[in-house]
């Protein structure tokens, strides 16, 4: 009985494991099953339904793919159309070295090139022409060495270069052999072999002939490694106007600048590539590049063109080219003129800036210095000192400074102050220019008041003002003046569209004595660019507007401007936060300034309705390089709107140093006014 219960047992255990293994065979077909399904799926999409896609990608990784080396960039135009950067054609003559080529063989191929070319090789120095020599000559030059050095050499005791050095030093006569198409083909062969290997080798640029063009194009299989192309150049139809910051481009021979190796490369160029490397060029690189044509490489060795390149994208400027063009004529002779004046011994630049303080588009900026060469004086550009030169400011910033009284309840409408002299405890007088009398806050802006700025400061500071005794101002009153000049764009960056701009100078000390330095603009110091959206500020009623150089960008035809791809439209940073009344209060005082005894009279013609601040601050410099400030000068800044009750257009001139007293004459030249007339005056010859 036990016998059959352990036989049932045994068929019962059998019959599980049967069907365990049906289920999991039946699994397995299913899995396969789905599996099949999936494959014939992706093969239906591979051989039907993305076939064409596939096959091309297939091509693709298949072919010997290669880029050309430059294609022109876009064209830089003005706001009115006018071209004021384009591209010039130029013929190139190239070599890019074979793989496997010998060095004899590169040899001949310079010789059979000096044939076809004309090329000045008077840059061959002598040592270079002695190595081609001991290269073409190996026989003779090995002659040079005694046997002596020969076993010197063997034993360790000369190296391989000293044995260079020494054929190099016994070559003489040898080189009065040399005829002048030696001298060609050494030359080219030095060419041949600069720089890095796999890099194209410029042999001849610029002044190549059609002749020499077409002989070298249809010599190439002939002339191992030689080809020619055609490069580009950037051309300026308008010379040297406002060409420091349209910027430059790197050359073919200089390829990507070292300090900009990495910026470059992380996005996606070649070490060998052509690009902006200052200013706008760099501003908008991605913009103005071009797009390389892509070829295929056959197997014959010809070429087959995949994807037509085309030049870069046209860039609009808001610079109006000609009135940059006045503008610069301008400020160049009136800084000439401005050293004809006593005690300009310290003066050397001004700068202009002409915007619309609507949209914050610089219409023209400028800067010019003058330097002293062999006795005569020289004009150079320094338009660039517009965003990257911090001036002491002095008390065009006191619309600002009005502005913190106001907020701050320490400036009243129409409150009068006695404007005289104050005396703080252990310090020098503190004045305005002259005595005023009763001021207003509209008259304490017209006749510049430095005390109304000094007595409404301390009561920012929280302290209280009495004759010659000491002061005490809570430090965090250069908080509430600095963000409010911020506001404004007084001490902080613009957004300017170019790469580089300075902030200014902020300083840390929170004395009494500063902090009403601070409200007439004389202790921290701001650029001009900062100076014009500050005004821009105040005219277009509270609105700091983003300074910008580019005004559309177009895709390139044939036709010029007809395809446009995007407009600049206003940027808006910020808005004041000051009550329209007082801003309203401002503006009236700057108007003010302008009208009959204000201290902006004769900058502006009286029938353009201008309003505006000047500015006169004691600065200080290094005079003579040792890091020390050890002379004390006389700065003067304006800045001015049009017309008062319509703003369309605003002025910044900046004429640092303009005096140093150096004689018993106290004669102050007035270069800020006469540059402040002359470019306002040609402003409204071209808009009014």
């Amino acid at each position: 009985m036990k016998k059959y219960k352990k036989i049932y047992n045994l068929s019962i255990k059998n019959k599980d494991i049967k069907e365990t293994i049906e289920k999991r065979y039946n699994i397995l077909i299913i899995v396969i099953c789905i599996i099949m399904i999936f494959l014939g799926i992706n093969l239906f999409v591979i051989q039907v339904v993305k076939h064409d896609f596939y096959v091309q990608k297939v091509e693709k990784l298949s072919q010997n793919i290669v880029t050309s080396t430059s294609t022109p960039r876009g064209r830089i135009y003005d706001r009115n159309g006018k071209l004021i950067v384009d591209n010039e054609a130029v013929k190139v003559i190239y070599y890019k070295k074979p793989s496997g080529i010998t060095t004899k063989e590169e040899i001949e191929t310079a010789y059979k090139v000096a044939d076809m070319i004309n090329l000045d090789y008077k840059k061959l120095s002598e040592e270079q022409l002695k190595k081609f020599w001991i290269l073409n000559n190996k026989d003779e030059a090995n002659n040079l060495i005694t046997d002596e050095e020969w076993k010197l050499l063997e034993e360790r005791k000369l190296t391989n270069n000293d044995i260079e050095k020494l054929k190099i030093e016994r070559i003489d006569e040898q080189l009065d052999l040399l005829e002048e198409k030696d001298k060609k083909a050494a030359y080219i062969y030095y060419l041949m072999n600069q720089g890095y290997s796999y890099d194209e080798k410029v042999i001849k640029k610029d002044d190549v002939t059609d002749k020499e063009y077409a002989i070298i194009a249809e010599n190439v299989n002939n002339i191992k490694g030689f080809d020619v192309k055609l490069d580009w150049n950037r051309v300026y139809p308008y010379g040297d106007v406002f060409k420091t910051i349209l910027g430059s481009v790197s050359t073919n021979e200089t390829g990507i600048p070292y300090e900009l190796k990495d910026y470059y490369l992380n996005l996606g160029y070649s070490l060998n590539d052509r690009v902006g490397i200052s200013y706008l060029e760099y501003q908008y690189e991605s913009i103005l590049k071009g797009e390389k044509t892509i070829y295929q490489i056959l197997d014959d060795g010809t070429r087959k063109i995949i994807d037509e390149g085309r030049r870069g994208n046209d860039i609009v400027l808001t610079i109006d080219i000609e009135l940059q063009k006045e503008i610069e004529k301008i400020l160049e002779e009136e800084v000439l003129k401005g050293k004809e004046y006593p005690n300009t011994k310290y003066y050397n630049r001004s700068f202009v800036i002409i915007s619309d303080p609507n949209t914050g588009e610089i219409l023209a900026m400028a800067g010019k210095q003058v330097v002293e060469e062999d006795g005569e004086y020289k004009v150079l550009d320094y338009t660039p000192g517009v965003v990257t030169t911090p001036v002491t400011a002095g008390s065009i910033v006191k619309g600002a400074s009005h502005a913190v009284g106001y907020k701050t309840g320490n400036i009243v409408l129409n409150g009068r102050i006695q404007d005289k002299c104050i005396k703080i405890a252990d310090t020098p007088l503190k004045c305005s220019w002259t005595n005023l009398g009763s001021v207003d806050d509209i008259t304490a802006l017209k006749y510049s008041s430095n005390v109304f700025q000094f007595l409404t400061a301390i009561k920012v500071g929280g302290g209280n003002y009495q004759y010659d005794q000491k002061i005490n101002i809570n430090p965090n009153a250069f908080d509430i003046y600095r963000n409010t000049f911020k506001e404004f764009g007084l001490g902080v960056k613009t957004g300017i569209d170019l790469p580089i701009e300075s902030l200014g100078y902020t300083s840390d000390s929170t004395l009494p004595g500063h902090l009403m330095d601070f409200s007439i603009g004389q202790f921290d110091t701001y650029t001009p660019i900062q100076l014009s959206q500050y005004i821009n500020t105040i005219a277009n009623g509270g609105y700091r507007m983003k300074p910008n150089l580019l005004k559309a960008v177009y895709s390139p035809t044939k036709d010029g401007l007809t395809d446009l791809l995007y407009e600049i439209k206003p940027t808006i940073l910020n808005k004041i936060t000051l009550e329209d009344k007082y801003l309203d209060r401002i503006k009236q005082g700057f108007r003010e300034v302008m009208l009959t005894s204000g201290t902006g009279v004769g900058y502006i013609n009286y029938k353009y309705n201008a309003a505006g601040k000047t500015g006169t601050s004691e600065s200080f410099i290094d005079t003579d390089g040792d890091g020390n400030i050890d002379k004390e000068t006389i700065s003067n800044t304006f800045g001015a709107y049009a017309p008062y009750d319509n703003p369309k257009v605003s002025f910044v001139v900046v004429s640092p140093d303009i005096f140093y007293q150096e004689s018993s004459s106290t004669a102050r030249a007035p270069i800020n006014k006469q540059i402040s007339y002359r470019i306002s005056q040609k402003y409204f010859e071209f808009y009014e």
